[in-house]
């Protein structure tokens, strides 16, 4: 379901890849999030292969700096059709978290902004369709536990930032996160070295997310479902068959009211090199 899938006869994609990606995303607040990923493809049989998402995130905001390994993603992708026109995949993976999204500041716990892992064991699913000059993609992702989050604005008073600075982070105590759904529509133009793509990804979230009060009470706040629309292009250059590089940029087009995740992103970046072996 990622961005910027190559379909062409001539090369099986099937091979097994890896590629590494630089990210930077600013949010819309003080927090700018540096992420280092390696992204690993196995192929398992002809029609079966197995992506290894390993991610080395960094942020750096008003209120601290943080960093750590992300969130560990698996993902086992069937080619359910295959022809000369177009191929069509169901796939089906986790996110694994890589601690419980606990970390502070001088005692004071941080907003999911600064966290590195949202804390939670995620099941995502979902099916692409795959031409020469498009791609289009549906999704889920369903969290199952809350995270080991204690932000709560009580925690920040008396410290050195202003209670109206600090009230624009969400509180995410122990935050449960609401189910997603995505579909990714995709243009692509390729040429024998050179490639492009514009899309529209639109995720919206069915469920509320719940989180946890002072006072023990678990509550699902409003404005925390809905649609958030990013743009995304891509271009990328390949040095032969087997190595190429790629850029991504994404901007906001439409973003939910309420963030308790931390999840909002202003605009993204990301460049990578991808090796076929």
């Amino acid at each position: 379901m990622k961005p910027d899938q190559p379909f062409n006869k001539k090369i099986e994609l099937r091979l097994r890849s890896m590629e590494l990606s630089f990210y930077r995303g600013t949010t819309t607040l003080t927090p700018v999030v540096y992420v280092a990923t390696a992204d690993l493809n196995f192929s398992l049989n002809a029609k079966t292969s197995l992506q290894v998402k390993l991610p080395y995130q960094a942020v750096t905001g008003t209120l601290a700096e943080t960093s750590g390994l992300g969130d560990i993603s698996l993902c086992v992708t069937r080619a359910i059709h295959s022809n000369e026109k177009f191929d069509v995949n169901l796939s089906l993976g986790s996110k694994i978290p890589t601690n419980n999204s606990d970390k502070d500041i001088d005692g004071r716990p941080l907003p999911m902004y600064y966290q590195t892992s949202l804390g939670t064991y995620d099941l995502i699913a979902g099916i692409s369709l795959i031409t020469r000059r498009w791609l289009i993609a549906t999704g889920i992702q369903h969290p199952f536990n809350e995270n080991g989050n204690e932000f709560l604005w009580s925690a920040w008073e008396g410290g050195p930032n202003s209670v109206a600075y600090i009230q624009k982070y969400a509180n995410a105590k122990h935050l449960k996160r609401g189910t997603d759904v995505m579909l990714r529509v995709e243009r692509n133009f390729r040429f024998s070295r050179l490639n492009f793509t514009l899309g529209l990804l639109p995720i919206y979230r069915i469920t509320k997310d719940e989180i946890q009060l002072g006072n023990g009470e678990r509550v699902k706040p409003d404005g925390t479902t809905g649609l958030a629309l990013s743009g995304i292009l891509t271009t990328g250059y390949n040095f032969n068959v087997r190595s190429g590089v790629k850029l991504l940029l994404g901007h906001k087009i439409v973003q939910r009211d309420f963030n308790p995740d931390g999840l909002t992103r202003e605009f993204v970046s990301s460049l990578s090199y991808v090796y076929r072996f």
